[in-house]
């Protein structure tokens, strides 16, 4: 059943608004990460744990919720796989153009399309292979490996991308098994121990200002989390994911109100590749469940 035009409209709304919030949780992850009282990736991540399981809990206590027999090892597998990526995230943020740190980051899908074939036992077929293909091009032009434009720090996002897609996989698998509170409410729980274990070798005391970022940070983070959830509410998965990469044109207007960074050319269409291949595997994908369907 295809969902009424308001319910397409306000979907396509939400992704978008969601998806800024996740460019400005990056922002505020680099202004965090930058200058001369810049603070340790750790503690960036420390605070977007933090400041995301707060609202959960207080959502949680409201709403009654029971945490009902939890694959522990998949959760851990998960959010090990999240720390590594959101640390690597929030570092290549503080280090490159925040536009070619998302675009970059956008591999993740391509990563889990990999994945699925040995994990999940799914089948890949040539229009797939074709857009994992275009994705990787693209990240080839923004990284630009043995040339004087290749930055260092854009192996940190590209090593958020592979662990990110690797947690997109263990994401789908957890999916079946337990409702969706539950597994955040899992996943940020866990994530502060281990955030917590790491910041306390490189901790020093926030300014105000400081924590301040950090809970913007948290609370986009998760706000954009549930925005997510209501935009697949209100409009079928494959409508509205591709309005995800509108993160990456915020976080361009982001980095230039704020750093006035203007992207190159090359960043441009190396960015302009990723999306293209990634809209490419969302339009297949569709096909492919309007067909089965």
């Amino acid at each position: 059943m295809t969902p009424p035009k308001t319910g397409l409209v306000r979907g396509a709304v939400i992704m978008v608004a969601a998806n800024a919030l996740v460019a400005l949780a990056s922002l505020g992850a680099k202004a965090l990460g930058t200058g001369p009282d810049a603070l340790h990736p750790f503690q960036v991540t420390f605070g977007r744990f933090l400041f995301a399981l707060i609202p959960l809990l207080t959502l949680a206590a409201v709403m009654r919720t029971r945490i009902v027999k939890p694959a522990w090892p998949i959760h851990l597998m998960r959010v090990s796989c999240g720390f590594v990526g959101v640390t690597c995230m929030f570092t290549a943020a503080s280090l490159m153009p925040l536009a070619d740190a998302t675009a970059i980051s956008f591999l993740n899908p391509m990563i889990a399309m990999v994945l699925a074939i040995p994990v999940l036992g799914e089948r890949v077929g040539p229009w797939r292979w074709a857009a994992a293909g275009g994705a990787m091009i693209g990240a080839l032009i923004l990284i630009r490996p043995g040339t004087e434009a290749f930055q260092p720090a854009a192996l940190f996002a590209l090593t958020a991308a592979v662990v990110f897609g690797i947690e997109v996989t263990i994401i789908k698998i957890l999916s079946g098994r337990e409702p969706p509170l539950q597994i955040l409410l899992m996943s940020n729980s866990i994530g502060i121990v281990l955030a917590t274990i790491a910041v306390s070798f490189v901790w020093v005391w926030p300014t105000p200002g400081q924590w301040a970022l950090m809970a913007l940070v948290g609370g986009s983070i998760v706000a954009a989390q549930a925005g997510y959830i209501q935009a697949m509410r209100a409009a079928e998965a494959s409508f509205v994911m591709p309005f995800a990469y509108a993160s990456l044109i915020f976080a361009a207007l982001y980095d230039f109100a704020f750093y006035s960074v203007i992207p190159g050319v090359m960043s441009l269409l190396g960015a302009a590749i990723i999306i293209a291949s990634a809209l490419v595997l969302a339009w297949r994908e569709a096909r492919a469940a309007r067909l089965k369907a």
